[in-house]
Order: structure tokens, then C-alpha cells, then sequence
């Protein structure tokens, strides 16, 4: 028998991990779990070198990206009326394949579900993927959920 008691959905606030979300609120409800929101932000300024730009590197600076993923995530459990679930949130920073990793192993999670963006093949192997890589460290299992492909929740 599966019993899913903790389900942590990784939010980047796009279609991706809306899409997510639908399918963990559709698992949490069936099995009264708990939600586990967690955003995962990195240093930008890793991605933006003087080199490339000639400048320094103009990145916001963390309280405001943490500020503003938290008012973002505020949002999004209003909009998606996650009251009703014991719904827990959080906003990290670092590399999102070892926070997400670290979280649902410091939470004892039962099941990650994460969008996947389905990048084109050259993002892919340039980038690497989140999903993919999470997929293959996680201490659980991982539900991987792609727009616009069959659905089994409506």
C-alpha cells in the first residue's frame, strides 16, 4: 500500500510547477498529506560575467529576491486556496538540484513532484536538467509532470 504523508513540490512560479502543483494537490488531497513548497533561487551573477558584459554583474541584492519569492509564494498559496492542506513554505538559496535534494531529505519527504520545462536538446546539454538530476539523487520517489501531455488529474 502507498502512504504519502509529505509531498514537496519545487515552485519556480511558471506553468511548469503550477502544473506540478495541480497533480501534488490532487495526491495530497486523496491522501491527506502535508505540502512542502520550497523556491530555489541561485546567485545570478554566476551566469553573468564581466567577461561576457564588459561589467560588473547587476544582480538584485538577496533580501529582495528572497522578499520577493516570499510575497510570490504568499500569492500562490491564496490563489491556489492551499488553506485547507497543513501547507509549509520555504525560499532558499544555491544550487536547486542539491536544495531540493537536502530539503526532502531533511524533511523526511515521501514524494517530490516537479515540473519539467522540456527545454530543446542544446539547453539541455548546456544546462543540464533540474528535473532529470533530481530525479536521479533524490531519497524518494520523484513524479515528473510535463505540460500539455496525458493528464490523469482534472
Amino acid at each position: 500500500m502507498i502512504t504519502l504523508r509529505r509531498i514537496l513540490v519545487p515552485v519556480d512560479f511558471s506553468q511548469h510547477s503550477d502544473q506540478a502543483l495541480r497533480y501534488a494537490v490532487a495526491l495530497a488531497e486523496k491522501f491527506g498529506a502535508e505540502l512542502f513548497l520550497v523556491h530555489v533561487f541561485q546567485d545570478l551573477a554566476v551566469y553573468q560575467t564581466e567577461v561576457v558584459s564588459g561589467a560588473p554583474p547587476i544582480v538584485p541584492p538577496v533580501e529582495q529576491l528572497t522578499a520577493s519569492a516570499r510575497g510570490d509564494m504568499q500569492r500562490l498559496v491564496e490563489e491556489k486556496g492551499l488553506g485547507r492542506f497543513q501547507t509549509h513554505t520555504e525560499i532558499v538559496e544555491g544550487a536547486p538540484v542539491e536544495e531540493i535534494v537536502d530539503y526532502a531529505k531533511e524533511k523526511d519527504i515521501d514524494l517530490i513532484v516537479l515540473g519539467t520545462h522540456g527545454r530543446g536538446w542544446l539547453a539541455h546539454v548546456i544546462m543540464g536538467s533540474v528535473a532529470e538530476k533530481v530525479v536521479r539523487k533524490a531519497p524518494c520517489p520523484v513524479l515528473t509532470v510535463r505540460l500539455e501531455e496525458h493528464e490523469f488529474v482534472s
